[in-house]
């Protein structure tokens, strides 16, 4: 008898295939002696769409809503009915006796493979694997301590409602909505509380109004001090400050106050995902989406990393043994800065990183003890991988230890404050590359008491107040993690959401609202903007998948909340008008046309949702490049044929015509044309080349 494992991803499933020994390969399985291993292409199954339901689902009508079933029914997605088709046979065969669940080691990962199992009516034993790498060590190890499926069901469960509540609020609100004001908008139960946390930036941006301040700079002997009374640096009052630098001219200021202070900053924690994904945004300007799916090809193809989707930034008290391994496997590409920590064993200096309590699913992100190429990442994995691992190795180096001192002048009855730190040691700084700038020569430590020194060209700063900043997608990212807003693995995908649906765009990194954008906020219910009940609802969830709440009653509270938000959308005497309507006319249906962007450019989209008409508004522009300009060219196509033009410089070029490929049919009919003897060989070459010598 054997086991049939079931993977996420091909890429994977063909990794635990190897380790296991199944060398036999067929189109959608890998055989071996005990093992048969098959995978899943992301989710196979998805629940079934309204118009699964009952047909009149197929035009969306806002007299028809909510949609709510009474029962959530599962389907085979289209695209890939092949492959459950061939799983599910695999299922039914006599020599399979258990099922080894080997997807991602997370809720996603849950659904995907209960799902499958469950529309397959499987009804032998479950097993998981759940490993937090892609070694064959971990994969080893992780097939000899398999767990029972048993385990794993309030996680499916959790996973279970998330999916039907995304689904009832998201389809329903999205329908209602997008029927009542037709155009289409998208709403969310965690698309848009995101969507009003950016609304609620742009409010205070827009109502901010600037205010003029001074503040006040003194050279007190071979030190630069900042004037400041009751901890306040700015003085709103043009006079006040101009009397204050008239009457230090030519004083002196004399030493009210030393304050010493010892300080020790422990190691940073390893990255979680959403960490990571900020500090990747902040340094190299990485989308959140761009972070995971390299960090991913990290985990999965490269196994240098362990599991990504985390949200816990500490390691079990288990993991100490493996650091030193950890440390020899990335030692080739970091030999400098490891040499003195294999010296020392692989101690960890950073104990606090090991707190079982503090770990979910999956422990922080760090190097795994496969052996480190560096040469085989490029340039975005390498970079993502440079954070990780200098993360890692400050667990290995002391605290980063300083002192502050703060000097307190005293002058003509106004005080000024001087700071100054000094590195006692620069611990696992150094690794890090922060260190803090070397001490000039003067220094404050010599300085003492009563000490007075002459003032030297005090001087009047103008600033002005400055609105707050736009969000960026790390501040994004901070905001939904505080408010507890969907997950860590489906942020990215969230943010990512609302710039398709254009609701907001990107802007030299920071989010910017559109009209659009605006105008869903106001249509929208306030408890759909909240994310306090978001928040309150993911938590439910993680309790949920703990077995601390009944998944049940949740899916009541979810239904009754759908139906108060369809309710409220139904009543709403609020008005909305498309922000991108044109002046010009669709040709088929005679509405008005608006204006997309797409990543190919601007397209004009008929406003009638029953009308498919669409087309470009500009020329889409080729990768040629202009030969006077060097801007892309625009790509035409004439009665001549296809070209290219460059506006700017009215230069036009003719595009080359590609050789049409000869498909098989074609290349018979040739071969039997030409054929006339049996020693012309048998290659069509062969055929045309001795009848171009025929004709010669």
């Amino acid at each position: 008898m054997k086991s049939l494992v079931l993977a996420e991803k091909p890429s994977v499933a063909r990794e635990l295939a190897r380790v296991l020994g199944c060398r036999q390969t067929h189109k959608s399985y890998l055989e071996g002696d005990q093992y048969i291993v098959t995978w899943a292409l992301g989710h196979l199954i998805e629940l079934k769409m309204p118009e699964h339901y009952d047909n009149k689902y197929k035009t969306w009508n806002l007299e028809d809503l909510p949609i709510i079933p009474p029962k959530m029914g599962l389907q085979v997605i289209k695209q890939t009915n092949h492959q459950y088709r061939a799983i599910e046979s695999l299922m039914k065969r006599k020599d399979i006796k258990e099922c080894i669940i080997a997807t991602d080691a997370g809720r996603e990962g849950e659904l995907v493979a209960r799902w499958i199992l469950e529309k397959a009516n499987w009804n032998k034993p479950i097993k998981r694997l759940w490993i937090s790498s892609q070694t064959d060590r971990a994969i080893k190890d992780g097939f000899r301590n398999l767990k029972p499926g048993k385990e794993f069901d309030n996680l499916y469960h959790s996973a279970v409602c998330r999916a039907e509540a995304d689904w009832l609020i998201g389809l329903n609100i999205t329908r209602a909505l997008t029927t009542k004001y037709k155009d289409p908008l998208s709403a969310g139960r965690v698309q848009t509380p995101t969507l009003a946390m950016v609304m609620e930036r742009e409010a205070q941006i827009q109502k901010f109004t600037p205010k003029e301040y001074w503040t006040i700079k003194a050279d007190i002997g071979p030190f630069t001090a900042d004037w400041e009374k009751n901890n306040e640096k700015r003085i709103f009052d043009k006079e006040a400050a101009e009397k204050i630098v008239g009457n230090l001219q030519g004083a002196k200021a004399v030493i009210e106050k030393i304050d010493r202070k010892k300080k020790s900053e422990p190691q940073p924690l390893p990255y979680d995902l959403t960490e990571l994904q900020r500090d990747a945004n902040k340094r190299f300007g990485f989308s959140a989406k761009k972070t995971l799916s390299t960090l991913q090809r990290l985990y999965e193809q490269y196994k240098i990393v362990t599991y990504p989707r985390t949200d816990s930034r500490y390691l079990t008290s288990d993991m100490e043994s493996t650091m030193l391994d950890r440390l020899q496997g990335m030692s080739s590409g970091y030999k400098e800065e490891i040499r003195p920590l294999i010296a020392n064993k692989g101690k960890v200096l950073g104990k606090r990183v090991f707190n079982n309590e503090k770990v979910t699913d999956h422990h922080a992100i760090i190097p795994t003890e496969e052996r480190l190429v560096l040469s085989d990442l490029d340039n975005d994995e390498r970079k993502l991988y440079d954070m990780i691992a200098r993360r890692f190795l400050t667990l290995f180096l002391p605290a980063y230890e300083y002192e502050t001192i703060q000097t307190v002048f005293k002058a003509e009855g106004e005080t000024f404050k001087a700071i100054e730190t000094v590195i006692i040691n620069p611990g696992f700084k150094q690794i890090l590359g922060k260190e803090d700038a070397p001490l000039e020569k003067q220094s404050m430590q010599k300085l003492s008491q009563g000490q007075s020194f002459n003032i030297k060209e005090p001087s009047l700063q103008q600033k002005w107040t400055e609105p707050p900043t736009r969000y960026s997608e790390a501040d994004i990212l901070g905001q939904m993690e505080k408010f507890g807003l969907g997950t860590p693995a489906t942020r990215a995908e969230i943010i990512e959401r609302l710039v398709e649906t254009e609701v907001v765009e990107r802007k030299n990194g920071r989010f910017h609202p559109t009209k659009k954008g605006q105008q869903l906020i106001e249509l929208v219910n306030d408890e759909l903007t909240s994310p306090e009940l978001t928040a309150k609802w993911e938590k439910e969830l993680e309790l949920i998948s703990k077995g601390k709440a009944d998944p049940k009653a949740f899916s009541k509270k979810i239904r009754k909340q759908t139906e108060q938000l369809v309710s409220e959308v139904k009543i709403s005497d609020k008005s909305y008008r498309a922000h991108n309507l044109t002046g010009s006319k669709c040709p088929e249906c005679d509405s008005f046309l608006k204006e997309r962007n797409t990543k190919d450019g601007k397209i004009l989209v008929c406003s009638n949702l029953e009308c498919s008409y669409r087309r470009r508004k500009d020329p889409k522009l080729s990768n040629r490049r202009c030969p006077q300009c060097h801007k892309k060219m625009e790509l035409h196509e004439g009665k001549a044929g296809v070209y290219f033009q460059c506006r700017r410089c009215n230069i036009v070029e003719k595009a080359e015509e590609k050789k049409k490929a000869v498909n098989k049919r074609e290349e018979r009919k040739l071969v039997h044309k030409y054929t006339q003897k049996e020693d012309f060989g048998t290659s069509l070459g062969d055929l045309l080349k001795q009848a171009l010598n025929k004709e010669d």
